[in-house]
């Protein structure tokens, strides 16, 4: 352990040079309150998305590391903000009547529209917590009703109240001329009908701890700031946050830079510090726009995992967060193999490269130890070839190329062929065009051919992919991608494919030799 401690004080991962600014923060002593905070939130209008797992494994990763360069205890909340007003209708529920009439009302008041829990905000805590887990992050969950109703931010909102007109001074700049008229940080919530009112303040007493408010109808409306009587507006709701609980680590979307300033002054008002952060990049659709819940234009973390496993994910998470990234699904097979390549490499490295190794933050310093036998590239093709969805059929090849290998001894290898399926019959399958070559690539394939059936058994991938090369050369492929990309046209339908080599190693010689003696035969081999 100390070695890695000595080395991570220079690794050059991203989540180490986190960690080391946050210990720089806390002058690499225990804070006052015995424990490091770091903080993620979540909005509970919805279920959780691919955001949401992006930000608590982005800081997990930064957890971990400070936890490698310290004995400091940490704790890691998951934080909701289930007091907030219920805007809008969401389209993917039940019972949508039922909600209308509940508009306004804090999320924890709001009655589960799926009859399962006390509240919508409660329904999808717990969906928060099972997403979390399943997982297996290590967290502690709070909920912004139950600090609100407990106490736990009364002091921090009494003191927010003793500075009302600095804190409100800091946010009218960023409002409209019409709300900022009537803006207060403080929200009621109304005694009468459980809604969060949006009315303005016309007085306020420190010493009472209230704020008096003009409702509609003229009439005034004295509430208490304590108690779960009130609530903030988020950036002031934000910055008491940060007060109250002291927390030292949040990151945040590029989207929020400027909130985050805002409510950074707010806690400076408030006697408090605002945390460390790091500001991430937003996840782009295919088309190269922002992804957004509302227009459903990307990728959920479901769909990535039905075509992956979740390690691939949390690369994709882990690579060059502070760049604007594509989030779709032809991103996964490349992340995939990545993930393989760099755990393969994990056992041979010196421990300091370890440190570098995406891996080591995936598994927390412990990756697995298995060998990859078959990149995912190489099974959609295999896949392609068979034109199968099942499993065995699969294994049937690759227990023939590598006999070591079954589904109980490579149990990452075994999900990999479930998903390489999926993924295949989803958005292979439907795109194969398979086309007759033509005159030079028939003369060629016919050469194949003949290379194929005077080889010997058991010869390896690299010396098959030098026939293919040699081949190639031979009928006047001046640039050899045409060569190759004929091959991936005419035997498998797409228009890019794997190394020919490992791909024959996988599929077959024999296999291989068949499948080119049905293509230059004329035969429709779209169906398999």
């Amino acid at each position: 352990m100390e070695t890695v401690r000595t080395l991570a004080q220079d690794a050059r991962a991203w989540p180490f040079e986190e960690a080391r600014k946050l210990l720089s923060r806390i002058g690499n002593e225990t804070p006052e309150k015995g424990y490091v905070l770091f903080e993620t939130g979540y909005g509970p209008s919805g279920l959780p998305h691919i955001g949401t797992f992006g930000e608590v494994v982005r800081t997990t990763m930064v957890r971990q590391a400070f936890t490698a360069l310290s004995d400091i205890p940490s704790r890691l909340f998951a934080f909701s903000d289930d007091m907030d007003g219920l805007r809008s209708v969401p389209e993917n529920v039940p019972n949508k009547e039922m909600l209308t009439e509940h508009l306004g009302k804090p999320l924890s008041a709001v009655p589960d529209p799926f009859g399962t829990h006390e509240s919508f905000g409660y329904h999808n805590n717990s969906r928060l917590r099972d997403f979390l887990d399943t997982f297996g992050f290590e967290y502690e969950f709070q909920s912004a009703t139950e600090c609100y109703r407990e106490g736990r931010f009364d002091a921090t909102l009494l003191n927010l109240l003793a500075n009302l007109d600095a804190v409100t001074q800091v946010i009218l700049p960023t409002l409209g001329p019409e709300r900022r008229a009537t803006y207060c940080p403080f929200l009621p919530i109304c005694p009468d009908t459980g809604v969060v009112l949006q009315i303005p303040a016309i007085a306020h007493d420190v010493d009472a701890g209230t704020v008096t408010f003009q409702r509609d109808d003229g009439t005034s409306l004295e509430v208490p700031v304590t108690g779960g009587h009130c609530k903030l507006q988020w950036k002031a709701d934000w910055a008491m946050r940060w007060t109250a609980l002291d927390v030292d680590y949040e990151m945040s979307g590029k989207d929020l830079i400027d909130s985050v300033r805002l409510s950074s002054r707010i806690c400076k008002i408030l006697g408090g510090r605002a945390p460390e952060g790091f500001t991430y990049e937003l996840f782009l659709d295919d088309k190269g726009e922002k992804i957004s819940k509302s227009k459903g234009n990307g990728l959920t973390v479901d769909e990535w995992l039905r075509y992956a496993p979740q390690e691939s994910l949390q690369l994709y998470m882990f690579n060059s967060p502070r760049k604007a990234k594509r989030l779709f699904f032809d991103v996964i097979p490349r992340h995939v193999d990545d993930y393989l390549t760099f755990l393969g490499k994990f056992g041979d490295e010196e421990e300091d490269k370890r440190l570098e190794n995406p891996a080591w933050h995936i598994h927390n310093g412990t990756p697995p130890e298995e060998e990859g036998h078959v990149t995912f590239g190489l099974l959609l093709n295999l896949a392609s070839a068979c034109n199968t969805d099942d499993k065995s059929v699969l294994w049937g090849f690759i227990s023939r190329y590598a006999p070591e290998a079954t589904p109980e001894s490579a149990p990452i290898l075994d999900r990999l062929v479930e998903h390489s399926i999926h993924y295949y019959q989803d958005f292979v399958k439907p795109e194969k065009t398979y086309r007759a070559p033509d005159d030079r690539e028939r003369a060629a394939l016919e050469d194949l051919a003949a290379k194929l059936e005077a080889m010997e058994q058991g010869t390896e991938a690299s010396e098959i992919q030098n026939q293919v090369y040699e081949v190639g050369k031979d009928h006047g492929f001046e640039n050899l991608r045409d060569w190759f990309k004929a091959l991936y046209e005419t035997l498998l339908g797409r228009e890019q494919g794997p190394r020919m080599g490992s791909f024959i190693a996988l599929y077959g010689v024999q296999e291989t030799l068949a499948l080119i003696r049905r293509v230059l035969a004329g035969e429709d081999i779209s169906q398999g």
